[in-house]
């Protein structure tokens, strides 16, 4: 899942690397902004919705869904292609950049988380409606919390740890909810390891965030827009070659003919949804890291809690989901804790362009005494 991949690049971003950005003329500036918007929201809320589509139409391959989930990785090339050649050039010159053979086996194990957490997501949307799904993927801001502060040394302030507990009860709200929608057929027990892949899919997510960060600071030792993309390019061709493998494997391939006879609004249709899902994850992705870029890491956070929340409301809208009391309760706990984890970013970001502000005044006026 792509809609918190923000929290994967460090506070200090190198400001030559939006140089293209802060030459546009403001009104370019806001519908490059608009765009990127688009593509985060609109990315995430239809993939997670093409998704359950599959399954309600009579698809049962979770390795297949795992599979879509990163074979759209291709289209972030397209963006790769048309950077500026000078940070192509500081990337693969570096003397810090460490040796092919660190890096691939870097990207390898990555790759592999990845491919375990689509496949934890995929049985989640299998036994869940979209809304309570969406719902229950919103603690991985809770984990990052966690995570973060035992592995990338982030303090945990009050604000911190109040999302974390509100979140927490928000999840446990729809555990205990004895009436919990799930898709039809769906019983008790499946919804409830439906409920359980989806936790820890969330938890594993918010670790290879943790993971990643702590890569671009002690491994890559650089982190510029390519070089986030190429770690996407090639974490993802990874998960894509253990989703066909794992589908291969497990014989599922074996039916895939019959899936797509079966599938309730016809063929045409099975493939355009399988595709359209690849392509959606990705817009997502490329709409997550234009934000960050053409923006902020904040900006960017502040669209992926406003794509969480819509995600729910267009589920009620296209699969009819039920929204219970306890449903509504669950969700408006989940944004208190957005806005909680939000306002901290905001308090750590003002506080950092103070800091870098000051920074920089201080070497003016030194460089003012020299001459």
């Amino acid at each position: 899942m792509n809609d918190n991949l923000e929290q994967m690049l460090i506070q200090d971003e190198n400001l030559t690397d939006r140089s293209p950005f802060l030459k546009l003329r403001r009104w370019q500036w806001w519908l490059l902004v608009a765009i990127n918007m688009l593509f985060l929201i609109a990315g995430q809320a239809a993939a997670v919705l093409l998704g359950r589509f599959y399954y309600d139409q009579g698809g049962n391959s979770t390795w297949k869904a795992t599979f879509v989930q990163t074979a759209g990785f291709p289209i972030l090339c397209i963006p790769l292609i048309f950077l500026h050649p000078s940070q192509k050039l500081e990337t693969s010159t570096s003397s810090t950049y460490p040796s092919i053979k660190i890096v691939a086996l870097l990207y390898f194990v990555l790759g592999l988380l990845v491919a375990g957490d689509n496949m934890l997501y995929s049985v989640g949307l299998l036994y869940l409606s979209a809304s309570t799904y969406s719902l229950i993927c919103a603690t991985q801001l809770a984990f990052n919390a966690v995570f973060s502060y035992l592995l990338n040394s982030q303090k945990l302030t009050a604000l911190i740890l109040n999302s974390v507990v509100i979140l927490s009860l928000s999840a446990a709200l729809i555990a205990v909810n004895e009436d919990s929608d799930g898709p039809s057929g769906v019983s008790k027990g499946k919804y409830l390891v439906g409920f359980i892949c989806t936790l820890g899919a969330s938890a594993l997510y918010s670790l290879l965030l943790s993971l990643m960060q702590l890569s671009f600071q002690k491994v890559l030792r650089k982190e510029t827009y390519n070089v986030v993309l190429e770690m996407q390019i090639y974490t993802s061709l990874v998960a894509t070659c253990v989703s066909t493998a794992g589908m291969f494997g497990s014989g599922e391939w074996k039916g895939l003919q019959d899936e797509m006879k079966g599938f309730k609004s016809g063929r045409v249709s099975y493939v355009l949804t399988l595709v359209w899902t690849a392509v959606s994850w990705q817009v997502c992705t490329v709409g997550v890291v234009g934000l960050i870029f053409a923006v902020s890491s904040l900006f960017s956070n502040v669209i992926s809690t406003l794509s969480l929340a819509i995600t729910p409301l267009a589920a009620l809208l296209v699969f009819h989901d039920e929204m219970n009391g306890v449903k509504v309760i669950a969700m408006l706990l989940a944004l208190c804790g957005f806005c909680s984890y939000i306002y901290q970013n905001y308090l750590d970001d003002t506080k950092a362009r103070k800091s870098e502000s000051q920074s920089h005044t201080d070497d003016v006026i030194q460089e003012s005494h020299h001459v």
